[in-house]
């Protein structure tokens, strides 16, 4: 009898493990590249007019769990954490002080409040808010 509820016991414990499994994320695809904004929600303003000169861009580093980039304007960093497919963003902090419009500050406000992310068959990267994609960024080579 103990045999079986050792076995059920075992049984149960990885169904647990199994439903709480990070499928179909790969944190690994975040590093090594740059990623540029190729789409942001929320502003009523054309992307183009928030960003008329420069896209955002984002990059990940595992070993200091920061990111860097370019705002659309000034240059930013700031710390992160992964668990799972959720993602959080410590404060960015601008390394430069230019204005250059209203956009670098949507970007840095939104990147406050995303909480997930995923990545789209294309390879895409999207950070989330609740279940809503706000942010979605390609892979770039510069």
């Amino acid at each position: 009898m103990q045999k079986y509820n050792f076995i059920l016991l075992w049984v149960v414990t990885l169904l647990i493990a199994s439903c709480g499994s990070t499928k179909g994320i790969d944190s690994e695809k975040l590093y090594g590249h740059n990623w540029e904004l190729e789409y942001i929600s929320g502003p009523r303003i054309a992307f183009e007019g928030l960003f008329p000169d420069k896209k955002p861009k984002i990059s990940f580093n595992k070993k200091t769990s920061q990111v860097s980039g370019n705002a659309g304007c000034n240059w930013y960093s700031a710390d992160y954490s992964l668990k799972g497919k959720e993602i959080a963003f410590g404060v960015p902090g601008p390394a430069t002080q230019i204005f250059c419009g209203g956009g670098e500050k949507q970007f840095l406000n939104m990147m406050r409040k995303v909480d997930g992310y995923s990545f789209d068959a294309e390879g895409k990267l999207y950070l989330i808010v609740g279940e809503v994609p706000m942010l979605r960024f390609k892979k770039i080579t510069d």
